[in-house]
């Protein structure tokens, strides 16, 4: 076994684990540590706090999937003010060897490795996703992350996206409600602004101003506790939106990729929902693309239940890249 350190960088937090990899490329993730990125001003500060958890050393090789886009020399991101530049990896973390991925590219390639035990049914047909075709995949979290994979037998490909960034599309009046709310903050609404966990906020108010009903201030993760515990029913109703929505937009990203081979739903929130999702309103909403209805009927819906998708999927693409790391 070799070792590796696997990093998962999201708007709200930053997951870190150490990574063995066996000479056939198995990978075995050991216990990850979560870190609150606005606890760090920096990702250098939060991989220096890391490593003294871990006893004072790392490994020499990195996997990074970051919640952003990632080919420049200033990675930026989109829920997340730290910055980190890759060509100084090297010097800064003491890695000469290194990956850097969006955390969806990461997940896909989670999906194209992960055993079908670790899928569960959600909407269409319950069978496996298909060895020979498209995979979307796509997940909400602080933001709505969006890639997809191409397979043929055992080998693939995986494609990162900013599909999380496409224009939110309304198909009811609650909806076009929905959309006027965001329209007088944003010029350009985003389907990201509804379907991830921040989201939550703007669908309860709406449904509150519908209903003419004075609701408290509550934040995001106030709104999903009460209503996933059914404390509240004005928030179970903005979570019964949610899927709606959520249902809606997996089917326009399988539709725009040509996804008919099957769709993953992940990210921390996708987790979360993965009990409510198959009885909500979702697989209606995924199927309702008009003239390709029937279509969309034959695409297998599943949520990846892996702990840790990013984690994996990083230490995959590593590995994909450079090979087993030296011993």
């Amino acid at each position: 076994m070799s070792e590796i350190v696997t990093v998962d960088i999201g708007g709200t937090h930053a997951r870190f684990a150490i990574a063995k990899v066996a000479k056939d490329g198995m990978i075995t993730l050991g216990e990850p540590e979560t870190l609150h990125t606005e606890d760090h001003a920096s990702f250098q500060t939060a991989w220096q706090d890391f490593r003294q958890r871990m006893g004072g050393t790392l490994p020499d090789a990195v996997a990074m999937a970051i919640a952003g886009p990632v080919g420049g020399e200033v990675i930026r991101f989109t829920n997340n003010p730290w910055l980190i530049r890759p060509k100084l990896i090297p010097e800064k973390l003491g890695c000469p060897r290194y990956t850097v991925v969006n955390d969806f590219e990461a997940v896909a390639h989670a999906v194209a490795r992960a055993p079908e035990d670790q899928f569960m049914y959600v909407a269409g047909p319950d069978e496996p996703l298909t060895s020979d075709g498209t995979i979307s995949v796509l997940g909400p979290g602080t933001g709505l992350g969006v890639a997809h994979l191409w397979r043929s037998g055992d080998e693939y490909r995986v494609q990162a996206t900013e599909g999380g960034h496409i224009e939110f599309a309304p198909l009811d009046n609650i909806e076009d409600t929905i959309l006027a709310r965001l329209r007088k903050r944003h010029r350009r609404v985003s389907v990201e602004r509804v379907v991830s966990g921040p989201g939550i906020v703007d669908i309860y108010q709406a449904l509150a101003a519908l209903e003419k009903r004075a609701v408290a201030d509550m934040d995001d993760v106030s709104i999903w506790t009460a209503g996933m515990k059914g404390e509240d029913s004005l928030a179970a109703a903005a979570v019964d939106r949610f899927c709606l929505s959520l249902g809606s937009v997996a089917g326009d990203i399988a539709l725009a990729q040509g996804g008919f081979g099957g769709v993953v739903i992940a990210g921390g929130l996708g987790y979360r929902l993965r009990d409510l999702l198959p009885q909500s309103g979702f697989a209606e909403r995924f199927r309702a693309k008009g003239r390709f209805d029937s279509l969309m009927g034959t695409i297998p819906v599943k949520l990846i239940t892996h702990p840790q998708p990013g984690l994996f999927g990083a230490a995959a693409a590593f590995v994909r890249q450079h090979g087993c790391p030296k011993l």
